[in-house]
């Protein structure tokens, strides 16, 4: 005895649509822009996770996870970021000077009067992904400046507001 043909039922939808082709951006399809945003009385996190999403691109349609869609960002007024809760008493920022027992721990209220650039530099650096990618290309693409001016103005950057 042969076993019973498997019959599979066709839908009404199966047949109407033609198969749909993934988009991938190529370099002649990506446009790149620069936007400046103001960083005074915004919350660090909210700020970082805004921007690292347009220096990946993935504010665009066309955003391709393997290619640089994004666009550049110059962040002023890095002085005037606030953090929420504890944080300016309790966060620390870590780094190591290679020998054994020396990790070295900075205060936030210490970063943020030294190199407040760095602050927002960090939070938006831990937020890229860790690939050759986010560690060559799209740490190019950020600028961070302590103060209102900033020296980018033959970029034409367009002012890009968020919700605080």
């Amino acid at each position: 005895m042969q076993p019973a043909p498997v019959r599979r039922r066709t839908y009404s939808f199966e047949l109407n649509f033609p198969p749909m082709k993934t988009f991938s951006a190529t370099p002649r399809d990506i446009t790149k822009r620069w936007y400046v945003v103001d960083a005074e009385d915004m919350v660090l996190g909210r700020l970082a996770s805004e921007v690292a999403k347009i220096l990946r691109g993935k504010h665009k349609p066309i955003f391709t996870p393997h290619m640089d869609t994004g666009d550049g960002v110059i962040v002023i007024n890095a002085a005037k970021v606030r953090v929420t809760g504890r944080k300016p008493e309790q966060k620390q920022y870590f780094r190591h000077t290679g020998y054994m027992g020396h990790e070295m721990f900075t205060p936030f209220s210490t970063m943020i009067a030294k190199h407040p650039e760095r602050v927002i530099e960090k939070a938006v650096y831990g937020m890229l992904p860790k690939t050759a990618l986010g560690r060559q290309i799209l740490r190019r693409k950020l600028r961070v400046y302590p103060g209102a001016e900033h020296p980018h103005s033959a970029q034409q950057p367009t002012p890009l507001t968020f919700n605080k």
